[in-house]
Order: structure tokens, then C-alpha cells, then sequence
């Protein structure tokens, strides 16, 4: 099986080559000089030159607060590319393997107290932002098109790779003996080592379909970023916040957790805690 990589040099990208690699499971990884995946012609061409048996799309606009200045770019990027390669895969009767977000759902403290093990992957979505709004039209993308598609949503994603709250989080500390972290709004996270293992078992199983893949647990940044220094010995003083003390330009839910009674049913599949990602995160960033 030829498997080609879009976004391989992002956080998530990086992940899935490392995988690969050691799996010893052959490969392309492209990056956007070879490979504009927002023009159907190029993509199209380019493809059809690599003719790859599953395409796992890694690529994507995830600059929440500037969304909201480039719509159009954030639309390119999370939706009509998404559409341009979920065209190409029902054409050829491949599978397309894509990432979306907790930020499909809108987010509400009314649907924090109706479903408090999170959303379910069928729950109505109804996005607060323009990251948001893109993502989901990836997701219509798919659907529409027809393709055979493992449509994966994530949520606060952190790894060994990239930017992440991990890292930002033990950088500040750095320069920092206080911090003041939003105490208001409730997730989980996805740990890109996890997600990786887990989206291959789902690969390998032949699975297709929506499914909700973060950690175990329903926590704040508060209480996470408190984990995080605990964990890495770092000593700081927390002050736990409403969000309002940190406006943004884009709008944030307050209730993003994922429901992951679908994937854990799954036999294969592991999930963490997340207090036991974040250990295995750290450890590989050697903290």
C-alpha cells in the first residue's frame, strides 16, 4: 500500500511520518511547494502522477484568531481542499483519511450540563468561528463527495512536534513566576502520539466514518497547564481566570469535549488518560 502524506511537515504530518517510518510502511510525504492542494488541477495531476492507495491529510489553516482576518485562506485551506481531494479519492476509489476539530460543535455551558461525556458524532454542529465554519465545510466536503473517508476529529492537540499549550506552557514558565490560565472552558486533549496509533488500528481495521479520538478525562487549561508544571517539576504561581480576562478575536467555545464511546468499542484501540499522554509527551521532549 502506497500512502501519500499532505501537511507532513506539521505537528500532526510529522507524527504520521515518524510512524510510518518505523512501521516501515512505504510512503510520500509531500509539502505545499510540491503540492497545492487548494488547486484542483494541480492536485489532481500531482496525484495522479504518485497514484496513491490512501491519502491521509494532515494539512490545514489552524490559526484561530487570524481566521478571522483571511476567511478566504482558512476556507481554501480547510474546505475547498479538503473538497478537491475528497473529489479525486471517489474518482479513484481510494480512501481519504482527514483531521477536523472539536470546534465543529458550538460549544454551550446548556450543552455541557446535557451531555456531559461530550459530543457525540452525530451531534448537530453549528461552529462559533471562522476556524470553525472552514473545518466543517472540509467535513461537508467529504460527505458530499462520495469517497470511502475516515473523518477523525481532535481536539487541543499537543505533541512532540510543532507549537502546542505543552510547549508554550513550559516556555513561558521559562521567563515567568506567574501565569494566569483560563479556568472557563472545558476539554480534553488529543495527544498527536495517540492519535496516530489509534487512526492506524482504525486504517488497518478497514473502519470508516466520524469518529472522536482525544484522551481520556474533562479538564480546563487551567487544570491542565497546573499537570503540566507539576509533572516537569517546574515551580510557578497559577491563577485560575474567567476567559473574558483574555479577549480574543475569535470567539471560543466554553464546552469542547468529545465524546469517545464510539472509537473505545473499538477492540485495538487504546486510549490514554490524560495525564498519561501528557507523561509520554514530556518524556519525548525529554523535560
Amino acid at each position: 500500500m502506497r500512502i501519500l502524506i499532505t501537511g507532513g511537515s506539521g505537528q500532526l504530518g510529522q507524527e504520521w511520518v515518524g510512524y510510518l517510518n518505523r512501521k516501515e510502511v512505504e510512503f510520500i510525504s509531500l509539502p505545499s511547494a510540491d503540492l497545492d492542494i487548494t488547486d484542483f488541477e494541480d492536485t489532481n495531476r500531482v496525484l495522479s502522477n504518485l497514484r496513491p492507495d490512501l491519502i491521509i491529510n494532515c494539512a490545514a489553516y489552524t490559526k484561530v484568531d487570524q481566521a478571522e482576518d483571511e476567511p478566504e485562506i482558512a476556507h481554501q485551506v480547510n474546505g475547498q481542499a479538503v473538497a478537491n481531494l475528497a473529489q479525486y479519492c471517489a474518482k479513484k476509489n481510494i480512501k481519504l483519511v482527514h483531521f477536523s476539530t472539536d470546534y465543529v460543535f458550538p460549544g454551550t455551558k446548556d450543552d455541557m450540563e446535557k451531555l456531559p461525556d461530550g459530543y457525540p458524532e452525530d451531534h448537530p454542529t453549528n461552529p462559533v468561528n471562522t476556524y470553525g465554519e472552514s473545518k466543517l465545510e472540509g467535513e461537508k466536503a467529504i460527505l458530499e463527495s462520495g469517497c470511502g473517508f475516515l473523518l477523525i476529529r481532535v481536539s487541543w492537540m499537543c505533541g512532540k512536534y510543532g507549537s502546542n499549550f505543552v510547549k508554550t506552557m513550559l516556555q513561558l514558565a521559562e521567563s515567568r513566576d506567574e501565569l494566569k490560565v483560563v479556568n472557563d472552558q472545558f476539554g480534553c486533549p488529543s495527544f498527536t502520539k495517540n492519535v496516530v496509533e489509534n487512526s492506524w488500528e482504525l486504517i488497518d481495521q478497514g473502519k470508516e466514518g466520524v469518529f472522536h479520538l482525544t484522551s481520556n478525562g474533562k479538564i480546563t487549561w487551567y487544570d491542565f497547564a497546573s499537570e503540566i508544571f507539576k509533572q516537569a517539576g517546574v515551580s510557578i504561581k497559577l491563577n485560575p481566570v474567567d476567559s473574558s480576562e483574555f479577549p480574543t478575536k475569535a470567539k471560543r467555545p466554553a464546552f469542547s469535549l468529545l465524546s469517545t464511546e464510539k472509537i473505545a468499542n473499538i477492540s485495538g484501540v487504546t486510549l490514554v488518560e490524560w495525564e498519561e499522554g501528557l507523561k509520554t509527551m514530556l518524556a519525548e521532549l525529554k523535560v
